[in-house]
């Protein structure tokens, strides 16, 4: 039996000023980055935005630690995450890794 997946809720801050590029940026993902995405563990992953800017991601994976090594081994995620880093505010590192992890405190199955 394979163990349950972990659910990551993240947040990030996008520039005002790029929404609107954040959002096509977002309409045509590489399909290589898309591949890459799956096969380092990456499921069920939404983004949501708001207005102001707040970002707000949720994925499941096996392993959260697994799926970043996984992506940081990949040529694609180098690419993607050196095109992305520009539009969020105050960033630390890549978008992929500098994200503010949430704590889940509530669960419906």
């Amino acid at each position: 039996m394979s163990a349950p997946l972990q659910r990551v809720c993240f947040q990030l801050q996008v520039r005002p000023d790029r929404l609107d590029e954040y959002r096509d940026r977002h309409r045509a993902v590489w399909p290589d980055m898309l591949a890459a995405l799956r096969d380092t563990g990456w499921h069920n992953y939404s983004l949501f935005l708001r207005a102001d800017g707040l970002l707000i991601g949720y994925f499941e994976t096996p392993s959260l630690d697994a799926a970043r090594e996984g992506m940081a081994r990949t040529e694609v995620n180098a690419r993607w995450q050196a095109e992305m880093a520009p539009f969020f505010v105050e960033l630390e590192g890549t978008p992929d890794q500098g994200f503010v992890r949430l704590e889940e405190v509530f669960h419906l199955e």
